[in-house]
């Protein structure tokens, strides 16, 4: 039972575009929001935002259970909340066609959603399918993560509309993602030379202990240039500078005129903490890393106890 804490781009777009920052497709953010902040009134926005909320979540831990399954009963407070008039965005480290599984058995596309992937760094619009923002990695940074990949021994992978791209033979968390996205994965031996398209994020894994410490050796050689961290204790996420969950939820909310005071954000894992400690209500599942725990403003039921279904009964009615 949950509890309160003591305290508190489209597609098409080419890497030359992506790597300066994220593009906002066909000016939709800015676009929508001159016509509001033009045709209604102060008084009427914030009345409108009140009334509506965001709850967004993560998959892995958080939406799903031990087995990978969204139960029946998440289904359904998920889409009563969605029909109620509540946003709801899936965010996830996944890439975007691994999240497509959890987006029809939800059937966003029907409903309405928003899929927030590779950590912040592409956002789509499930009823629409337009990518309403995307930040690429600059292509000049690979060839450096290729050769610290091979010299530590540790997997490299990236993606390619619906595959894996690995630059080695795949260790076995390698194929944890494959499994986790229903993606297939294909090994590139001219790893560098074949990525020659935009790229949101690579992944690199290794055992825990060892995926600790080239984490922060990482840090050391590109954190100025990449952002860098851990979402599970085995992967090690490099995306664009300032792409996180919690920055592309802000785009989200400036696109959908909600107040962040009006979000609740769920999730399990390290890459998860920024966006719980965004949100106006953080909420980490009982399955939590005690991180991640630490970093939210109420505890739910675990991933195998629909934490989730908790969660919307509390602060959805």
């Amino acid at each position: 039972m949950g509890h309160q804490r003591k305290q508190r781009a489209d597609p098409a777009l080419n890497n030359e575009e992506m790597a300066g920052g994220g593009v906002l497709s066909h000016r939709l953010f800015e676009e929508k929001t001159d016509k509001k902040s033009e045709k209604k009134s102060e008084k009427k926005s914030e009345k409108r935002s009140m009334d509506k909320k965001l709850l967004a979540m993560d998959i892995d831990g958080t939406l799903t259970n031990s087995r990978k399954e969204i139960t029946a009963a998440t289904k359904q407070a998920v889409q009563g909340a969605i029909l109620r008039g509540h946003k709801v965005v899936l965010a996830s480290g996944r890439p975007t066609p691994g999240m497509r599984g959890c987006e029809e058995e939800l059937e966003l596309k029907r409903y309405g959603g928003y899929l927030l992937s590779y950590n912040g760094g592409r956002i789509v619009e499930s009823h629409t399918g337009r990518v309403l923002y995307q930040k690429a990695l600059p292509l000049s940074i690979l060839p450096e993560l290729y050769q610290f990949a091979a010299e530590k021994g540790c997997g490299l992978i990236t993606y390619e509309e619906d595959e894996i791209i690995s630059a080695f033979d795949p260790d076995r968390y390698v194929g944890l993602t494959s499994r986790n996205t229903k993606m297939k994965v294909r090994k590139e031996d001219k790893f560098i030379e074949y990525i020659n398209f935009p790229v949101c994020k690579c992944l690199m894994t290794a055992e825990p202990q060892k995926a600790e410490k080239l984490e922060r050796q990482l840090i050391e050689l590109c954190g100025d240039r990449v952002g860098i961290f851990r979402s599970e204790p085995y992967f090690i996420e490099v995306v664009p500078v300032n792409v996180t969950k919690a920055a592309g939820l802000a785009e989200i909310l400036r696109y959908l005129n909600i107040r962040r005071e009006d979000t609740v954000c769920c999730g399990d894992g390290f890459n998860d903490i920024e966006m719980l400690r965004f949100a106006g209500v953080g909420v980490a599942m009982e399955n939590a890393q005690p991180v991640v725990k630490a970093a939210a403003d109420y505890i739910t039921s675990s991933n195998d106890e629909d934490g989730i279904v908790e969660v919307i009964e509390k602060f959805f009615p």
